[in-house]
């Protein structure tokens, strides 16, 4: 009884506290728009202003010669702002009475074009800059401008007398606008014509400022960046690799490297104490919204530190990212265990922009009824989503086909609506009594109105990876995965080894040079399962962005954990030999981290798929439509390599 008095005390500060962090959100809303209002006023007092002034100047203008109109022309657009700039140039050729002397007339217009081009006049640069030998014509005002429209487009157009083609063009097969009318594959064979759109232009030019940012941050850290090879030997552990023939060497193949492991970790021993390099890293494996074949990766590596600096340092240049490019002060972040986030959320990458936390039924649905399911499993948990006890059947038929689908792989769901006028709707209702079902409101800290969602399993992490799925779902449908909203935190303390039912034995979780949490070393013998990583992800909004650890630096704990992992010394040292040798000449203690640079662009842009933020990315094929890449090759090639293909059927 005391136990669920603590976890109802628990999820009611939670919700106290997400109800103080929205009332905060909104308030800090509210201050921008009012701020905006200020802003917005003062401009208009300021646009009112310059009016009154370029007014005053076409008078003065209207009676001098040529030159003299150059030189004030000059003087005062130098001192003008863009929009002041544009507005004055609009003014000057429409009204100043200049257009009778065309000596002055091609003087003031050469004007224009030389101080427009100095005051980088926005979108009005290209206009002044095409005023040559390809195309002739006379500046004007646009009619029935505003003071938004001359903001918008400076207010002036060229008509055309005389006009150059200098290339010509087919009409494209789809609209370049930021709203196009062309599908994902069009727009990927045409991908050239694609990054003419504006929405794409911007995803690379933050690309291209957030890169910058962080190589600037990390040279003020004292890193030196260095470039490691493309292509190196094959690894066993991790994703598939993909292979390239050698004809130098037949029979041999390279591998692109899935990032660069091993090579920055010889830079330790090197003694480069502090590396990095936005690397290029490949990795063959089935494709979502988060992955492409061959990404960046912004790899570092550090010597004498322990995980502490890690975090600290690279929590201090996430910070910076995210003031400089979207204006967020990110507070100190919050460290999760592995386990923990597996139990309140079923995820080791879990999304903190919204509640509906786990809570684990067993005490109160397992043998306490006459429902078979629950009584034979080894998991049951449930999440409270708010507000949704009006659900109506469609929808919570749509919530268990959700979690049917093969790639959940859930049995079933069991709902509890806990109406707003006190009644109960469950579909366990009849294996359970009322009392039994408040029970469970009590628990979950549910409240009238309010649904509870459950899952169960006879795997508990199974079955909570499962009910994270759900969960993610629920917070889509309630528009509570924000994209201007970023939630971090640093994920630490992951286990070495997990089970691998693919090749039936244990496998490095993260790599094989992972370093184990000294405290678990005894159990490296009789339970590595249990063995506890030195190992760190930084989270954000329930996307891994990035991950590390501290490595091994031992040569025989690396010995040991080859052993662990079914290595046998001669496999060992065929694949590692190098790196093994390497430790006997001295290799200090070292820890490194690598961001994934798409995500982390992805996240910034608000996008749901790296591939907006790479500029000839593959689809989801693996294909790039553009290139007709990959492809088959001549048969004089294959002679080359020695190789012959032999399809299976």
């Amino acid at each position: 009884s005391e136990n669920r008095l603590k976890q109802r005390e628990l999820n009611l500060n939670q919700r106290q506290e997400e109800i103080s962090r929205r009332r905060q959100d909104v308030e800090q809303q509210q201050q921008r728009l009012d701020n905006e209002k200020k802003m917005l006023q003062v401009r208009h007092q300021e646009l009112d202003k310059m009016q009154e002034q370029e007014r005053e100047k076409l008078e003065e203008l209207s009676g001098l010669s040529a030159e003299e109109a150059k030189t004030r022309l000059v003087e005062s657009m130098k001192d003008q702002a863009r929009l002041d700039a544009a507005s004055y140039v609009n003014e000057i050729v429409d009204e100043a009475k200049l257009n009778a002397n065309q000596q002055a007339k091609k003087i003031v217009i050469q004007t224009i074009q030389r101080v427009a081009t100095e005051t980088a006049i926005e979108n009005s640069v290209s206009v002044f800059h095409i005023e040559n030998d390809e195309v002739k014509g006379r500046i004007i005002g646009r009619e029935g401008r505003n003071i938004r429209a001359l903001e918008a487009a400076c207010g002036v157009e060229i008509v055309v007398d005389e006009l150059s083609v200098l290339s010509p063009s087919l009409t494209p097969p789809f609209t370049i606008e930021d709203n196009t009318d062309g599908g994902d594959d069009l727009r990927m064979k045409y991908r050239y014509l694609d990054l003419r759109r504006p929405a794409v232009r911007r995803n690379l030019e933050l690309r291209h400022r957030m890169t910058i940012l962080i190589r600037n941050f990390l040279d003020q850290q004292n890193f030196i960046e260095v470039e490691t090879p493309i292509l190196i030997g094959s690894t066993p552990e991790g994703a598939r690799d993909f292979v390239v023939p050698s004809r130098m060497n037949p029979g041999q193949f390279y591998a692109l490297p899935q990032s660069p492991q091993t090579l920055k970790q010889l830079l330790m021993v090197a003694g480069f104490d502090r590396y990095f390099q936005i690397a290029k890293c490949f990795r063959d494996e089935d494709l979502r919204a988060d992955r492409q074949p061959e990404f960046t990766q912004i790899d570092c590596e550090m010597s004498f530190v322990d995980q502490e600096d890690v975090l600290q340092l690279f929590e201090e240049m996430a910070r910076v990212l995210f003031r400089e490019v979207r204006g967020v002060e990110l507070p100190k972040l919050e460290r999760m265990t592995w386990h923990e986030a597996m139990r309140r959320f079923g995820s080791d990458k879990p999304d903190l922009r919204f509640g509906m936390e786990f809570v684990e039924l067993m005490d109160d649905l397992k043998g306490t009824g006459s429902f078979s399911v629950f009584d034979e499993a080894a998991y049951i948990g449930g999440i409270v989503v708010p507000g949704c006890a009006d659900y109506s059947r469609k929808q919570l038929n749509e919530l268990t086909d959700f979690v049917k689908r093969p790639q959940i792989g859930a049995k079933g769901l069991v709902f509890i609506k806990y109406n707003a006028d006190g009644t109960v709707k469950s579909s366990i209702d009849k294996f359970y009594t009322p009392e039994q079902l408040a029970k469970v409101k009590e628990t979950t800290g549910a409240k009238d109105g309010d649904l509870v969602l459950i899952l169960s399993g006879d795997n508990a992490n199974k079955t909570r990876i499962q009910l994270c799925s759900l969960r993610l779902e629920m917070g889509n449908r309630l528009g509570l995965r924000d994209k201007n909203v970023f939630k971090c935190l640093w994920i630490i303390d992951f286990p070495l080894f997990e089970w691998s039912d693919e090749e039936q034995r244990l496998m490095a979780t993260h790599h094989p040079f992972t370093m184990p949490n000294p405290d678990d070393l005894p159990l490296l013998d009789e339970h590595p399962e249990q063995v506890r990583a030195k190992a760190y992800d930084f989270v954000c909004n329930g996307i891994e962005v990035g991950g590390g650890s501290l490595r091994i630096h031992d040569t025989q704990l690396q010995e040991k954990m080859f052993e662990v992992l079914g290595f046998t010394p001669e496999r060992a040292e065929a694949q590692f030999g190098f790196l093994m040798n390497a430790f006997k000449y001295g290799a200090p203690p070292h820890a490194g981290l690598a961001f994934g640079l798409d995500r982390f662009v992805s996240i910034m842009a608000g996008l749901d798929s790296i591939r907006d933020c790479i500029a000839f990315p593959k689809n989801n094929s693996g294909r790039d439509v553009m290139l007709d890449a990959p492809s088959e090759i001549d048969d004089k090639q294959l002679d080359e390599l020695q190789i012959k293909v032999e399809l299976k059927a």
